[in-house]
């Protein structure tokens, strides 16, 4: 009849196998009581925690029965509330405490406090006082290894008391040797000194540390082996003189002197060394008259021979992967030995007991290896472990919501895995530590998995400095945190709003945009799922430039590049349509659009603004786009000597960018110069021609040439014509960024060079400024132009091409274009819900605007300078921004106005807008005015050289002791960029760095910097839908993501807390887990206190290196100090820091004090001294 129980400690009091000792406490934290109330728990006993007031909230609190604090508030420091033996043992008689279990660490090792558990008749789970003193320190220990025969390594009789002593033994035995803390482990308190070292510092710096740590600094010193292994025995003795040994743990793998990661039994020692070393070990716990758990350690050289170096008298870390290779529950005899057991009690015979394959444990830390392990604090966003056949996780503080602090050891859990070989152990582990999933704090976890897929771990073969001795260990795998990144994305734009620029409301595209079917003629519909294959590019590809030219010329009517991809939307959308809109509707394109010449797709101001608003790379668009659209050719624009940035840039950087475009998938590069500059032209030519590509040398039309006077009329464009086809050229292009190319001057241009040259293809480029596009391009069609410009039906007219299906429609039955109107008919309907998408680019344009004649406004730029204008409070006196775009361009001596040069126009326009300037006035105050930077970088000569020179007095009257006058091309005298140089530099601070990175940084290098420092942040954020991406999902609303092929995020928010200190917590279930973001609230009012961080640039600032406790200041305001002099202490996971004088000087103020919590950067204190006074200087 089973047993009826009213609670779990009635049910615990009848599977009592202790007696009367029922109650246990774990004098401990983190994860080390957790693992001992599970065995206690298991053997029927309560459980007591103590914890200090930083472990409030710690689980080893939570997971036992009853828990109490050490001491009040403040009393204690973190580390020093669990060295307080006597409020630990006054806490276990208190509460009627049974035993106490050390743990490992703290006071494990400290015989005052097994003695004062004893005298206040309480069990102490551990081996007795007195051989904890004959073993517990490392001197002690060499004593005993003498007494038992066994070998060790050359050191000091005892422990020393001076540096001095120290540079004996280096006299008497030589380098390299290690000092090491006398009492304690885990690697505090131990420094390797190697020839040319200062051993001096070196001891001090290593009896601080194990005073910090232990409470006691005595050290001692001994010789250092180079590459040995370090094996450790583990040992089981009971009260009755019977020793046991439970195998060895290989525990090679070190990191200043810490262990890493240890495999039981050791892997590749020899048969004879390991019975050699069991062997040993037994005989040394025997010679001491040991009980309890303990562990003997040695060192095993190249050639075999084993070292003893100390006896741990309590449990280790690592007990757990002994436990899975032998079936021993080390915790449980460590209690049930105190208790009164005998080994033959408990079954545990040395000749029953033996190994069952292999088992590995990795001890995860939140510690950052790319920053030389440093330690790093924060809160958990995200604890997702891992699991199933032959893993064991025992864990503290890991769980979501978790705040790590610098005060305590760094590990968050150890993973021990296990299998029936090293190999399939090994496998395991590496399973293992990809299925965690830790955010909001770095951990070690990427370098384990570069650990463990090392062929020097494959082969077992590593030794103690292995780490220190192999740096491709930190060419790491990092982890891409994509969903919290993006979910602090989705959190900033929830609660400050978009930070695109330019955007004003909410798209009006409300369902996510569908792609249209395309029809044949029977009705029947096209399947789309592939590209198409046929079309213009085909030609190209396998005939080249020359022969695709010839064609097009030879082609029997007049083909249409549609610019929708690029500068259609560029015009009238900011530039803002995205790569993942392009690419839904890209493989239908390849259809509709089979029979185009071109789509322009790329260059120009998609490429900076790529990176700069829409945070993508623009290379991957072009690449993506690509290979949706295998049959098209692709044009981009480049400007020259300047590429696609607004200046020139040296002659090699315009090369390599060219050469990377071609690679990435551009076919026509349509090259102009912002001034008709043919030197500069010829820069962007010569770089085509050297990558293959299609040269579109271009002329740039302005204003009407028709017009009597006008300095660029018809003779101007032919010898303009004549330069470029010498220059030589596959096609012609002409480029009328205004739209001012009426129907008579298109007749008349195009008829002109179709009769002088019969056999070049011609390009024409307009904008629909005006409203007489259509007709202009039928006339250049008629007059012999072989291409023209045209956008999709929803993007065209205005500032944009003219319409595609308008000119298809006004030449048809007269002008072969190779396109079926019904196919762009149908594309549109496309665009016509992307132009609702993007409605927040949308400038305040109701039509076409023929004042373009007089102003002469690039239609790219207008809709740009609208903008503008209304975000300098000039919105209201648009009529006389435009007036004075007129006045400035004659004011520069009628330039050419298109990208950059247009920029100039308009700068210069706004400041005379804004500063109430007539022409008048700039002519009469040029010498004291302060320009705009464009408009000193035009006189100076940056950007090029105007058709007929630069107006004077005017440019020398500006440039007067501001700029020189540079009267050479720009790039003649700009050394070449050290491309590997540049790529060096990107990939020391950036991962995977490519040629493209190479070419978009030499474009625009704050650009790319910022896109990178965007990437780093967010991640990419190209995966989100773009009306998620431009403004936030409504509460409740559920919305996925597919951040790759087959792996798909869902996620709704569901709440946001009002502002606390600047701040605003936004929640969210991502996935079904409740995930918490916080963000700061730009439009809080709320003045926050930050401490003050450290100059860079200011040499006499001295800064915290990383998050911890200041532990001793060393100086005071006054203090006259050298060069590397220690200022103050810092410690961090109980790893002391020296933080020293940058140079000799005098201590200024000091912002810390003795206990104080300081982040990484902030100001410690303030050096003055001559680098300072020369800095001030």
């Amino acid at each position: 009849m089973s047993k009826k129980f009213s609670n779990i400690n009635e049910i615990r009091d009848d599977q009592s196998v202790l007696g009367s000792l029922k109650k246990i406490l774990v004098a401990n934290r983190g994860e080390i009581p957790i693992r001992i109330f599970r065995t206690a728990h298991e053997l029927s006993m309560q459980t007591v925690a103590i914890y200090s007031h930083e472990d409030r909230l710690s689980m080893h609190r939570l997971k036992a029965d009853e828990a109490y604090p050490i001491g009040y508030k403040g009393q204690f420091s973190p580390v020093q509330a669990y060295l307080q033996s006597e409020e630990i043992v006054k806490i276990a008689t208190a509460h009627g405490v049974d035993m106490i279990h050390p743990g490992y660490g703290f006071l494990s090792e400290n015989s005052e406090f097994a003695r004062k558990v004893i005298e206040a008749g309480i069990r102490w789970i551990g081996p007795p006082p007195e051989v904890i003193d004959a073993v517990g320190d490392k001197v002690s220990a060499r004593v005993l290894a003498d007494k038992a025969g066994v070998p060790t390594v050359p050191g000091t009789p005892g422990p020393i008391e001076s540096a001095e002593e120290a540079q004996e033994f280096v006299n008497k035995y030589g380098f390299p040797v290690i000092i090491k803390a006398a009492f304690g482990g885990g690697g505090r308190g131990m420094r390797v000194v190697r020839e040319g070292d200062d051993i001096r510092d070196a001891f001090n710096r290593a009896t601080s540390e194990a005073k910090s740590a232990f409470g006691n600094g005595t050290c001692f010193v001994e010789r250092f082996l180079d590459k040995p292994k370090h094996i450790e025995v583990q040992l089981l003795a009971d009260k009755y003189g019977n020793v046991i040994h439970l195998f060895e743990r290989d525990c090679s793998v070190q990191r200043r002197h810490q262990k890493v990661v240890e495999i039981a039994p050791a892997k590749t020692i020899s048969l004879e060394t390991r019975n050699a070393i069991l062997t040993d070990a037994v005989k040394l716990a025997k010679t001491a008259n040991y009980v309890n758990a303990g562990t003997a350690e040695f060192l095993v050289d190249a050639q075999g021979r084993h070292y003893f170096i100390e006896i741990n008298p309590r449990i280790q870390v690592e007990h757990t992967i002994t436990e899975e290779i032998t079936g021993v529950d080390v915790v449980a005899a460590q209690i049930q030995i105190e208790a009164g057991a005998s080994l033959a009690d408990l079954g545990l015979l040395q000749d029953k007991i033996t190994t069952r394959g292999f088992a590995i444990q990795c001890r995860i830390t939140t510690e950052d290896p790319a920053k030389g392990f440093q330690p790093d604090t924060g809160k958990i966003e995200v604890y997702r472990s891992a699991g199933g056949n032959g893993v064991r996780l025992d864990g503290g503080n890991g769980f979501a919501g978790s705040v790590i602090s610098p005060h305590y050891d760094s590990m968050l859990v150890k993973c021990s895995c296990s299998g029936s070989t090293y190999e399939i152990a090994r496998r395991k582990m590496i399973r293992a530590l990809i299925e965690f999933r830790i955010r909001g704090v770095k951990t070690n976890i990427p370098f384990l998995l570069t650990l463990l897929t090392h062929e020097t771990f494959i082969a077992g073969d590593c030794w103690t400095t292995f780490i220190d001795d192999t740096p491709s260990l930190f060419n790491m795998v990092t982890s891409r945190n994509r969903a919290m990144k993006l979910l602090h994305y989705f959190a900033d734009l929830a609660v400050n709003g978009s930070s695109i620029k330019g955007q004003v409301g909410v798209p009006k595209l409300l369902t996510e945009p569908t792609v249209p079917q395309l029809h044949n003629a029977d009705g029947s519909v096209i399947d789309v799922s592939s590209p198409y294959s046929k079309g213009w590019r085909e030609i190209l590809v396998s005939q080249g430039p020359e022969a695709f030219s010839e064609a097009v010329r030879n082609n029997n009517g007049c083909l249409v590049m549609d610019t929708t991809w690029r500068d259609a939307h560029q015009s009238l959308l900011a530039t803002r349509v995205r790569t993942q809109d392009l690419l839904a509707i890209a493989k239908t394109t390849s259809h509709a659009l089979s029979g185009a010449f071109a789509l322009e797709c790329w260059g120009g101001a998609t490429f900076d603004v790529a990176m700069r608003f829409l945070y993508e790379d623009p290379w991957e668009r072009l690449r993506q786009l690509r290979a949706a659209v295998p049959n098209i050719p692709f044009q981009m624009l480049l400007r020259g000597a300047n590429g696609v940035a607004y200046s020139s840039l040296p002659d090699n950087a315009i090369d390599h960018f060219v050469a990377r475009a071609k690679e990435n998938g551009v076919d026509i590069f349509r090259v102009f110069d912002a001034l008709n500059d043919l030197e500069q032209l010829k820069v962007g030519v010569d770089a085509v021609k050297k990558a293959g590509g299609v040269v579109e040398s271009t002329v740039c039309y302005s204003g009407d040439m028709l017009q009597p006077g006008k300095k660029y009329n018809l003779e101007y464009y032919l010898n303009f014509v004549d330069q470029v086809v010498a220059m030589g050229t596959h096609i012609l292009g002409i480029k009328d960024m205004a739209g001012t190319l009426r129907p008579a001057a298109a007749t008349a241009l195009i008829s002109a060079i179709r009769k002088k040259y019969p056999k070049l293809p011609i390009h024409v480029h307009t904008h629909d400024s005006a409203g007489t596009g259509v007709a202009s391009m039928v006339a250049c069609a008629k007059a012999g132009a072989d291409v023209v410009d045209c956008a999709t039906n929803s993007l065209s007219g205005m500032t944009s091409q003219p319409s595609i299906s308008a000119f298809v429609a006004s030449v048809d039955g007269d002008i072969n274009t190779g396109l079926d109107s019904s196919k762009l008919t149908e594309i549109d309907a496309y665009w016509a819900q992307m132009r609702l998408l993007y409605s927040v680019f949308e400038a305040d344009l109701k039509g076409p605007d023929p004042e373009v004649y007089q102003h002469e406004i690039p239609g790219g730029q207008l809709t740009n300078l609208l903008f503008q204008a209304q975000q300098v409070g000039l919105g209201a006196q648009w009529s006389e921004t435009k007036k004075a775009y007129r006045e400035a361009n004659y004011l520069l001596g009628d330039i050419v106005k298109v990208t950059p040069t247009s920029k100039v126009v308009g700068d210069l326009a706004q400041f005379m807008v804004s500063n109430k300037l007539s022409s008048d006035d700039v002519k009469r105050l040029a010498g004291s005015l302060d320009f705009p930077d464009s408009v000193l970088d035009f006189f100076e000569g940056k950007i090029g050289h105007p058709v007929g020179g630069f107006p004077e007095p005017l440019r020398s009257d500006i440039l007067s002791g501001k700029r020189r006058k540079l009267n050479v091309r720009p790039g003649l005298e700009m050394a070449p960029f050290d491309l590997t140089a540049i790529r060096e530099d990107l990939s020391s601070r950036y991962d995977n760095i490519t040629e493209d990175d190479v070419a978009s940084y030499n474009m625009y290098p704050k650009v790319y910097e910022d896109f990178r420092g965007m990437l780093a942040k967010y991640g990419d954020l190209s995966v989100i839908p773009t009306r998620y991406f431009l403004a936030a999902p409504k509460i409740d609303e559920e919305i996925s993501i597919e951040i790759e092929k087959g792996k798909v995020l869902m996620f709704k928010m569901t709440a946001i807390s009002d502002a606390a200190e600047g701040k605003k917590a936004v929640y969210y279930e991502m996935n079904g887990e409740l995930r918490k973001v916080t963000v700061d609230d730009k439009n809080s009012k709320v003045e926050k206190v930050v401490k003050p961080k450290a100059d860079a640039h200011k040499p006499g600032d001295v800064g915290a290196p990383m998050a911890g406790v200041i532990v001793e200041v060393k100086v005071h305001k006054g203090s006259v100090v050298k060069k590397g002099q220690p200022l103050c202490v810092l410690s961090a996971m109980k790893m002391e820091m020296v933080i020293s004088a940058p140079h000799d000087g005098t201590v200024g103020d000091v912002l810390v004090k003795d206990n104080d919590n300081v982040e990484a950067a902030d100001l410690v204190c303030v050096v003055d001294g001559e680098e300072n006074e020369d800095a001030k200087k």
